[in-house]
């Protein structure tokens, strides 16, 4: 009896053991990611999300040089818009399915990489049909016909029924909204400004956007991340000159966006058109804000500048081979219009502990 009762300690205190030494999330989000099977991570947006999409397009909107890349494993300019990792690969990584997501075009993926998720993202892409074009960037509705594309290769690879498993499990992020406002609506070239007021915009956005949710969700998409726009006035390029204080229009027009999507989301989930989809809100702008208005809380000594410069002609092409910011990790903004990768790292991480669970 006595050593049944030593035995059964001896099992406890192994099992303690090892849950103390699972990864961070392994007890939430990559055991959830197991037990809901996520089979594949998927991602449309814009730049915040594009790991390299844009390398073979005639934009502006591409990183595939330094200083973008300083800190990705081999100090690599992918295309990816930050000194590291973005959120997709970021978000797959915790939920134990890769740790870097690869983008779709430009790259001849193996099928391990294809079973298990990719990214559509093209840099300088929006809801509205104009922003995209403006930047020679893939459309919202081009990201949903590589999509469709994305399906029949997997299905010529695998069969019909692998691949709808593999559609059926995964989970998937769309990221999009910023450029629409910062690069469309309120630029220097006001076209959109002469064709609507600002209330009128956002419900035209809103309205593309749950279209393209909506097509998506038809697609085969059962568990659809939605991210909303960040506080795009914080952005050093969208500051007033020289002003370390937020630009409060666009932040208000962020704001708006996102309040009216959180409802279409809800309204979503309740008319399941396509029975056992989950629709949740995720909000990148009240989490990103956060780090802005406490920098020191979170380990950041400037928030209102960015590590290559601030004004609209320092990010993307226009700051190629600038020299690498030695601080970078002290900046929330990498160039003057994104993050670096250690906020991304820390709202991921707050996204986790708040809604995301829901589609797992």
């Amino acid at each position: 009896m006595a050593s049944s009762y030593r035995g059964l300690l001896t099992s406890l205190a192994l099992l303690f053991v090892n849950l103390l030494l699972l990864p961070p999330y392994a007890h939430g989000a990559a055991a959830g990611a197991a037990k809901s099977k996520v089979s594949a991570v998927f991602v449309f947006g814009d730049s915040i999300v594009d790991p390299g999409n844009n390398n073979d397009r005639i934009t502006a909107a591409k990183a595939d040089f330094p200083p973008y890349g300083q800190d990705f494993p081999g100090g690599n300019a992918t295309g990816r818009f930050s000194n590291g990792k973005v959120p997709g690969d970021i978000i797959a990584s915790r939920l134990g399915v890769k740790e870097l997501l690869p983008p779709y075009i430009g790259e001849h993926l193996q099928l391990g990489n294809l079973r298990t998720g990719v990214v559509f993202a093209s840099g300088g892409s929006g809801y509205d049909p104009l922003t995209p074009i403006l930047a020679t960037a893939t459309s919202s509705t081009g990201q949903l016909e590589l999509f469709h594309d994305y399906k029949e290769r997997l299905k010529a690879l695998v069969g019909e029924e692998e691949m709808t498993r593999v559609i059926s499990e995964g989970i998937y992020f769309t990221v999009n909204g910023a450029n629409d406002l910062a690069n469309n609506y309120f630029s220097v070239i006001p076209l959109r400004r002469h064709q609507y007021d600002l209330p009128s915009y956002i419900r035209f956005l809103v309205s593309s956007a749950v279209n393209f949710t909506m097509k998506l969700n038809e697609m085969g998409a059962k568990r659809i991340g939605f991210i909303g726009i960040p506080p795009i006035g914080c952005c050093p390029s969208q500051r007033e000159l020289g002003s370390r204080e937020c630009e409060p229009l666009r932040n208000q027009a962020a704001q708006l966006f996102n309040s009216e999507i959180a409802k279409e989301m809800h309204r979503l989930n309740a008319e399941q058109t396509v029975p056992g989809s989950k629709f949740a809100y995720l909000d990148i702008y009240y989490n990103l804000l956060d780090l802005i208005q406490r920098p020191n809380y979170y380990g950041f000594n400037e928030v209102a500048e960015g590590c290559c410069g601030s004004t609209v002609l320092n990010a993307a092409i226009f700051i190629k081979n600038h020299p690498a910011c030695p601080n970078v990790h002290d900046y929330i903004f990498g160039d003057s219009f994104h993050p670096t990768e250690k906020p991304y790292n820390i709202i991921v991480d707050k996204l986790f502990q708040q809604n995301l669970q829901d589609l797992l």
